[in-house]
């Protein structure tokens, strides 16, 4: 029996490799997609918090008053935890940045207040999201992939970038023969989405 669908890494690597295939949009969304996801953690920071750590103990003072469990944390350790799932080696990896991002972000969200920081994230969201969207409209020349998913586009990406990162660079593989496997998808994707572009314009 397969893997279920939604921890098939395989199947999610290939849908997002479909729409990451020219080089410059690669290196676009290797630069903006883990920012988009630390800037929206700055404002989870102003989310109700499930608790209070400044009674805890748990943390230095200094620590008590930014690291809040609210639906920032849950969120990045449900996410974290969902990538270890997914691949135990990468998935760590990304998890100890998801973690990373929370405690960054919590800090930079207590330092900011509210009034400000709204308006850092904004910005900064702007910028990601409007170079993404460039990249994909003047490089790849497709629609980007949450268009077509926008759950798995979304909560995939940061791990996909870390992988690709990661095979770039180290070679890394969740197991032998994976990335021979993903570009043969990725290649009968792309390939299946020029011949519908084609028929339309016939």
């Amino acid at each position: 029996m397969g893997k279920p669908r939604l921890l098939d890494l395989e199947n999610h690597f290939a849908f997002y490799g479909a729409y990451h295939s020219n080089p410059i949009n690669i290196l676009i969304h290797t630069l903006f997609v883990w920012p988009i996801f630390f800037t929206s953690l700055i404002l989870f920071y102003f989310t109700p918090a499930f608790c209070d750590l400044s009674q805890s103990g748990i943390f230095p003072s200094g620590f008590n008053h930014a690291l809040v469990l609210n639906y920032g944390s849950a969120f990045s350790i449900s996410l974290g935890l969902f990538y270890v799932v997914l691949d135990k080696k990468a998935g760590s990896l990304a998890a100890l940045l998801c973690l990373a991002c929370w405690v960054g972000a919590s800090f930079i969200a207590a330092k900011l207040g509210y009034s400000l920081a709204w308006k850092v994230v904004l910005v900064s969201q702007l910028l990601c999201w409007t170079g993404q969207f460039l990249g994909h409209g003047i490089f790849e020349k497709r629609a980007p992939a949450l268009l077509d998913n926008l759950v798995q586009a979304l909560l995939m990406a940061p791990f996909f970038v870390l992988l690709e990162v990661l095979q770039s660079l180290f070679g890394y593989e969740p197991y032998p023969g994976f990335q021979m496997r993903v570009n043969a998808k990725i290649k009968a994707e792309i390939k299946e989405w020029q011949d519908k572009k084609q028929k339309k314009v016939s």
